[in-house]
């Protein structure tokens, strides 16, 4: 018996609610006895689960099923409660209000230019585009985004590496579909996307976490608990939710890894072009030279979220299995769309709004840390970053940003709490801010002060 599965029994049994919070496990020494096994294989199993949350070491006292652990309803799957969070989401999501995350500045967007792209785009449409249209994507939209991802994002790469998408999740869902075998390792980072934890833990059985810090993802503790891994979800550029960067030295670890094991990393590219106190940063494509990086993105953050388009870079020795599987996989997306996208793409206009975005963002940003620090000095801190479209405001005492942002949802913030990004037992607690629509330092004050005195309250209960 290996370190993974007295891993994978105890996580199980703790899980199912056969260990409960605070029961004692055996030692190491006693353990590693009964199984017959080395001291360091349980060590190893050990240290996983405390890294994790799952055990607490007490000395000499022994080790115990974490005390802080919600105990779990044997009645319903482990995971139910977390799903808990999917209603605050999809309200966030849908519904108006201020401070909304992942939504970009629709006020300075260029509309009008759009809009006149959007009717000549029309008016061309001729009889041989009414057609099913390319599942892999409209040409001159490839064209058009290898360009931008080899100029801005530092990748080289060619059109027909471009495989058009409606998103995220679409590029998930179709890259485990082609590459991915039955019972494959996918590690996600740990905090992590909301929306895609969801999604792999209904396509991924054997999904893993990997804890991320201010360096990005913790690859050490990939290298030493998950190498076997065949997938790793990043997002290098900056982290979400913490939109910290990986670090130089973690991602040559992270490749060298990837190279070794013939392993595949999924970045997830989705605000890299929002850098703000240096040049933008390369993408983690940008230095893959085995071609283990298969490179994602989207359009939602940096035009609009109405625009569904989404894409993916497939590593050349793919292209086939990609065309193969793509054509019985995916209806390939609406063709008017993406002949607009192109033509905004390959005029230049979207490169004038991003380089317009990220002098408005950080004015934005520096306008909503000023107003959060006018109305609570003493509740939160923060761990800036260089870029991203949101603010990590983190709770320097307490563990109650589920209460504080229902107080701040119920007066149309949008916010949501840190924690419930997290799927493992080691949280930290805060709220996450979106800025990219506050016009004003003024506006943002008028915001909070509308829910200081609630707020206090919460804290206080």
């Amino acid at each position: 018996m290996g370190y993974r599965e007295i891993y994978a029994r105890y996580r199980q049994q703790i899980q199912a609610g056969v260990l409960k919070s605070g029961d004692r496990v055996p030692a190491i020494r006693v353990l590693a006895s009964e199984l017959r096994v080395a001291r360091k294989t349980v060590e190893a199993a050990y240290e996983i689960l405390i890294g994790e949350g799952y055990f607490v070491s007490q000395g000499a006292k022994g080790t115990r099923v974490n005390p802080a652990l919600t105990p779990v309803n044997k009645e319903e799957p482990a995971w139910q409660p977390e799903e808990s969070d999917l209603p605050l989401r999809i309200e966030q999501r849908e519904s108006k209000g201020e401070m909304r995350l992942g939504i970009p500045s629709l006020d300075a967007f260029p509309l009008k230019k759009w809009l006149l792209i959007s009717g000549k785009a029309a008016r061309s449409l001729r009889p041989d585009e009414m057609l099913i249209p390319p599942v892999m994507g409209y040409t001159p939209l490839r064209e058009a985004i290898a360009s931008y991802l080899n100029i801005s994002r530092g990748l080289d790469c060619q059109p027909e590496q471009i495989f058009i998408t409606s998103g995220y999740r679409a590029n998930l869902r179709l890259i485990l579909a082609v590459l991915a075998q039955a019972g494959d390792k996918v590690l996600f980072e740990d905090p992590g996307y909301f929306f895609g934890q969801q999604l792999l833990k209904w396509i991924a059985p054997n999904l893993h976490y990997v804890p991320v810090d201010r360096d990005g993802i913790d690859v050490d503790h990939l290298l030493r608990y998950h190498a076997d891994a065949r997938f790793a979800v990043v997002t290098p550029t900056h982290q979400s939710p913490l939109a910290v960067t990986l670090s130089l030295p973690r991602k040559h670890q992270l490749l060298a890894w990837a190279q070794e094991n013939e392993s595949w990393i999924i970045e997830d590219d989705y605000d890299g072009e929002f850098h703000y106190t240096r040049k933008v940063i390369p993408a983690l494509k940008s230095l893959d030279t085995h071609d283990r990086v298969i490179y994602t993105g989207t359009f939602s953050k940096t035009i609009m979220p109405a625009m569904r388009i989404g894409y993916l870079v497939m590593p050349k020795a793919t292209l086939a299995r990609f065309r193969e599987l793509g054509e019985i996989l995916e209806n390939g997306l609406p063709l008017l769309p993406q002949k607009i996208l192109a033509q905004f793409l390959s005029e230049g206009h979207f490169y004038r709004h991003i380089k317009k975005m990220r002098i408005l963002y950080q004015q934005r940003r520096r306008m909503m840390l000023d107003a959060l620090q006018a109305c609570f000095p003493d509740l939160f801190e923060y761990q800036l970053t260089d870029g991203g479209m949101h603010i990590v405001a983190f709770l320097r005492r307490g563990i109650q940003d589920v209460a504080l942002a229902e107080v701040w949802q119920r007066h149309q913030l949008r916010v949501l709490p840190l924690s419930g990004w997290y799927m493992q037992t080691q949280k930290r607690y805060g709220l996450v801010i979106g800025y990219t629509n506050i016009r004003s330092y003024e506006q943002a004050l008028a915001l909070l002060q509308g829910v200081e005195e609630e707020t206090r309250r919460a804290m206080a209960r």
